[in-house]
C-alpha cells in the first residue's frame, strides 16, 4: 500500500490557475492548497464537495497544504471517492508490479523507472532474460462521465498521443508494449477512449492496438480507518473498451 500523510477534511471552494485550490477546512480556516493536477479535472472538480488535504511542515514549501481526495456524490445518495494526485499513480502501480500483483505483467527480473525510448519517456521498464524488454505507461482515470462509464482523456492530450505512438513503435520492433490504466475513482467501473472530447487519442489508441499494444486498467482501492483514508492500493482489474462512444444526449 503507499500511505498517505495524516489527511486534514475540508469543503472546497475553488480550483484556479491549475494549481491553487481554495479549500475551506472543517475547522473553519480557509487555505490555499497546492493542486497536484494539471489536466483538466473534469468532474472531479466540484466546489462544495468534501475533499481531503495532505499538510506540510516543509518550510521551503510555498504552500503547506495539498489536495488529495474528493468525495463525488453518486446515484442514490452514494460518494465515491477520487484521488487529483496524479503523481501517486505511478508509485501506485511501482509498488503493484514490484509485488507481482499486477498478473500479465508479474514474474519479471528488474524494474525500471521512467525508460528512454525514440520521442517519449514512458514511466516503466521491465526486463527478464527469458521474455526480454517490456514498456510500461500508466495514465490515472478519475473522469467518470454522466452516462456513468470512465473516459481517458480528459482533455486533448498530445502528450498522451505521443506515448501511444511511442508505444506501438517499440510493439512493432518486437517488444512487449503495454498502456496501463489506473483508475482513481470508486465509481467508474470500466474505461473507455474519449472521443467526445480527444477523437485524435481515441482513434490513436484504437489504431495502436491493433499493432501489439496491450491496453489493461486496474482500479484502485482506498483503505480507510474510521471513514479516513490513510493507504492506496492498486487492486482488481477493470474492463477497457475500445469501441463504445459516450452519447451526447448522456452527458447533459
Amino acid at each position: 500500500m503507499v500511505y498517505m500523510p495524516a489527511l486534514v477534511p475540508g469543503i472546497l471552494l475553488r480550483r484556479y490557475k491549475r494549481f491553487f485550490a481554495d479549500v475551506c477546512l472543517d475547522d473553519g480556516r480557509e487555505v490555499v492548497a497546492h493542486c497536484p493536477n494539471t489536466g483538466s479535472m473534469r468532474a472531479v472538480n466540484m466546489p462544495g464537495c468534501r475533499v481531503w488535504l495532505s499538510p506540510s511542515d516543509n518550510p521551503r514549501r510555498k504552500l503547506a497544504w495539498t489536495w488529495e481526495l474528493i468525495e463525488l456524490p453518486q446515484a442514490e445518495g452514494a460518494v465515491a471517492m477520487a484521488s487529483v494526485h496524479t503523481g501517486r499513480a505511478n508509485r501506485i502501480v511501482e509498488e503493484a508490479l514490484r509485488e507481482g500483483r499486477v498478473a500479465e505483467l508479474a514474474g519479471y527480473a528488474a524494474l525500471r523507472r521512467e525508460a528512454k525510448v525514440a520521442g517519449a519517456r514512458l514511466d516503466f521498464r521491465l526486463d527478464d532474460p527469458q521474455r526480454g524488454g517490456t514498456f510500461v505507461e500508466v495514465k490515472q482515470v478519475t473522469l467518470k462521465e454522466a452516462d456513468g462509464h470512465g473516459y481517458f482523456p480528459d482533455a486533448v492530450s498530445l502528450r498522451g498521443r505521443r506515448h501511444l505512438e511511442a508505444l506501438a513503435a517499440l510493439a512493432t520492433m518486437g517488444h512487449r508494449a503495454v498502456l496501463l490504466f489506473c483508475v482513481a475513482h470508486e465509481g467508474i467501473e470500466d474505461v473507455a477512449p474519449a472521443d467526445h472530447l480527444d477523437p485524435a487519442y481515441a482513434a490513436t489508441l484504437r489504431e495502436v492496438a491493433t499493432r501489439g499494444v496491450e491496453v489493461l486498467a486496474r482500479r484502485c482501492e482506498l483503505i480507510r480507518e474510521r471513514e479516513v483514508p490513510v493507504a492506496i492500493r492498486l487492486g482488481s482489474s477493470l474492463p477497457v473498451s475500445l469501441t463504445r462512444e459516450v452519447s451526447a444526449h448522456r452527458l447533459i
